[in-house]
């Protein structure tokens, strides 16, 4: 079994065993538990669920669009048959003042990288996505809104924070796709994948998933050992990365498991 299958089935058995129920924004009411977390080492394992299928190149050209191109166009998602923001476009075809808009902004990713190669001891390199003077003209307050980083003996760190989050769809897209992510920067900066540590304030489980959820979970005893990452090696600079750089080796994984997203 992978250390992710094992992690977050636990958290997600935890929920459905002793969450607190009660209603949210969405209208549909949801099991929860406060301050879960998950931490992996990197250099070892790569984290993604094998108890079913992850639309691993989907989560890839997520991250990509929002930290590389530093978009908030959904037009261009959808241009790569990714449609995970369409529920949240507005009339202009973007999102707004969010994620991609806010990283291109403030200059995050360029400031991180700088910082990376350069000053590496740094304590304040971060990318905040949670910048109040633009949280009410974004489509979407981001759920995933804080990776903070940190270099100890020549590996990358990385810790990533989620106020939010829906173990159902959105938390393994989210683990998954912010370890390519620091397996990128650390590819690009001269250092070694070291641990992540991803923080959910909120993880919560859909009523409408319940049943999807214990399916999954019915899976465990038949996991599969985690699949190797691929980076292309000759890809020195972050905003030359592309999805088609991007593999997995040896993912086998269950079937997937269809959910309906809360907007």
């Amino acid at each position: 079994m992978s250390l992710y299958d094992e992690q977050y089935l636990k958290i997600v058995s935890d929920i459905l065993d002793h969450g607190y129920f009660d209603n949210n924004r969405t209208g549909i009411p949801t099991y929860k538990l406060p301050h879960q977390i998950m931490q992996f080492d990197l250099e070892k394992e790569f984290p993604i669920l094998t108890t079913k299928k992850v639309a691993f190149k989907t989560a890839v050209k997520e991250i990509l669009w929002i930290m590389k191109d530093q978009s908030n166009d959904v037009r261009k998602l959808q241009e790569q048959n990714c449609h995970v923001w369409d529920e949240w476009m507005m009339e202009d075809g973007t999102i707004g003042t969010a994620y991609g808009w806010v990283v291109k902004e403030y200059h995050q990713m360029d400031d991180l990288i700088h910082s990376l190669k350069t000053n590496p001891q740094d304590r304040r390199m971060m990318i905040n996505l949670w910048q109040i003077p633009h949280l009410k003209t974004g489509a979407l307050a981001p759920c995933v809104f804080l990776s903070m980083w940190d270099v100890t003996d020549g590996h990358l760190n990385l810790m990533l924070v989620q106020r939010s989050g829906d173990m159902g769809l959105g938390v393994p897209f989210n683990t998954t796709q912010y370890a390519v992510l620091a397996r990128m920067l650390a590819q690009v900066t001269g250092l070694k994948p070291g641990l992540m540590t991803h923080v959910i304030n909120n993880a919560h489980i859909y009523e409408n998933h319940v049943e999807a959820m214990k399916e999954q979970l019915a899976r465990k005893d038949e996991a599969y050992p985690a699949p190797e990452l691929w980076l292309n090696p000759d890809i020195k600079d972050f905003y030359d990365f592309t999805a088609k750089d991007v593999k997995l080796i040896g993912y086998k994984h269950h079937d997937k498991i269809s959910m309906e997203v809360a907007v």
